[in-house]
């Protein structure tokens, strides 16, 4: 069985000037989300491509970890992670890095059973498969 997801995006004039907007419609969370130029190389409000990147790799990375460890017969109490996603406009924009931040409270858990699953789950997550090209680190810590 394949799941398939969308998003639309609506962009109208110059990629300095112009500006759009994203959706999903299917969920609803994003409804004429903004982004443009300055709101992906500036501080300008609305959101951005690798701002939306790191926040389905965070996602994803944590419900990795979190089927890991519930297989393993710890489940976790809690996983807070951050994803960081580096623009690099050196020789043309391209992504340059991705951090992966998790801490997590796993009653129970040796320290370095949870770090090779945290491992595992980075490796293996459909996100960080799909975004292999780039430099992937990840800092595990138990709270």
């Amino acid at each position: 069985m394949d799941i398939s997801r969308y998003a639309v995006a609506h962009w109208e004039g110059d990629l300095k000037s112009g500006r759009g907007t994203l959706g999903t419609p299917a969920s609803g969370l994003l409804v004429d989300t903004p982004y443009g130029f300055n709101s992906r190389f500036g501080d300008g409000k609305g959101t951005n491509p690798e701002e939306l990147i790191a926040a389905a790799h965070a996602g994803c990375f944590s419900m990795a970890l979190a089927a890991r460890l519930g297989d393993a017969g710890h489940p976790p109490a809690a996983l807070d992670t951050r994803a960081e996603v580096d623009l690099s406009l050196d020789g043309g924009p391209s992504l340059a890095a991705i951090r992966l931040k998790v801490t997590a409270h796993v009653p129970g858990i040796d320290p370095a059973r949870f770090r090779a699953l945290a491992e595992d789950a980075e490796k293996n997550c459909p996100v960080s498969r799909a975004l292999s090209a780039v430099p992937i680190s990840l800092q595990a810590t138990l709270a």
